[in-house]
């Protein structure tokens, strides 16, 4: 497909460190670039899963799964070339703190570093349990932290509290969002990361949130948004980046689409529409070269 030759032609435009087989890693951009990250590959080995798959490489379940929606997530096919998407358009939000954005299920992290972020997949809200948006701070931050059970769970858990240790959904660090109930933790259940699974938390996984944890200080903005439709340039290159409605927000998704193409910061006319729509039928959370004559 095209979209697969134009992410190949991306490079790793960052600083990487590698932790065992997991990567963090801090990318550099500007005004004019917008797109960060790069693209990788893997061939499957016997006994991974594409939850092993994405963790390996920093990602969550779901940067994999809207890629190959019919591939076998316990099961894929051994000797199986993939395209790892490690590379994302950030959002429209101001570059300061901790900005969320939902439908992408991930989070960036601008440090008082200028022209640097980092970006980590993250667990959010489950239907009926959705994970707020609005403007916030870090209120608390603790390690080792209790769960105090709200009453409205007491009844699935069968208790009030839940101690430190392996079974504490909230990890070894929690980050609260001040004036609310809700943080931003580690888990205890790594496969939750790229999923809808929490009561509106937002998880992390361990290895990540002991780095984020490690740079955020009480009084961090948090900014919490929808942005299923993002913009974003490189190297004079135009790109889209599209992903599902997770919330059900959008009732007319197309529609939606035309009135972000009509506002492409960038000008309509140097958009191909083609390719453009193209990626609103996909939506498969991969920035797609959306410039008009693609090959100057």
């Amino acid at each position: 497909m095209r979209f697969l030759n134009a992410a190949g032609s991306f490079f790793i435009f960052l600083l990487a460190v590698c932790i065992g087989t997991l990567w963090a890693v801090e990318y550099y951009y500007d005004s004019e670039n917008t797109v960060i990250g790069g693209i990788s590959y893997h061939t499957v080995t016997k006994g991974e899963t594409l939850l092993d798959i994405a963790r390996r490489y920093g990602l969550g379940y779901n940067d994999l799964a809207l890629v190959y929606p019919n591939m076998d997530v316990w099961l894929p096919p051994v000797g199986k070339r993939l395209m790892v998407p490690s590379f994302w358009v950030l959002p429209s939000a101001e570059r300061k703190g901790i900005v969320l954005n939902i439908p992408e299920l991930r989070l960036y992290f601008y440090s008082s570093e200028p022209g640097t972020v980092q970006t980590y997949p993250v667990g959010i809200g489950d239907e009926g349990w959705e994970t707020p948006l609005g403007s916030y701070r870090i209120g608390q931050k603790r390690t080792n932290p209790t769960w105090y059970i709200p009453k409205s769970l007491q009844g699935k858990y069968g208790r009030s509290i839940i101690p430190p240790g392996p079974d504490n959904p909230l990890g070894a660090y929690i980050m609260k969002l001040a004036g609310t109930s809700y943080g931003i933790h580690g888990t205890n259940m790594p496969w939750g990361v790229g999923r809808l699974v929490s009561h509106g938390c937002i998880r992390l996984y361990p290895e990540h949130i002991t780095k984020l944890f490690a740079q955020v200080r009480v009084g961090t903005p948090v900014k919490i948004i929808y942005e299923p439709i993002k913009w974003g340039q490189k190297r004079g290159r135009i790109y889209v980046e599209v992903h599902p409605d997770v919330y059900k927000k959008i009732l007319d998704f197309r529609g939606y689409a035309v009135r972000a193409l009509n506002q492409c910061p960038f000008g309509t006319k140097r958009v191909d529409r083609d390719r453009y729509f193209l990626a609103v039928r996909l939506k498969n959370g991969v920035p797609f070269d959306v410039t008009v004559n693609k090959d100057p």
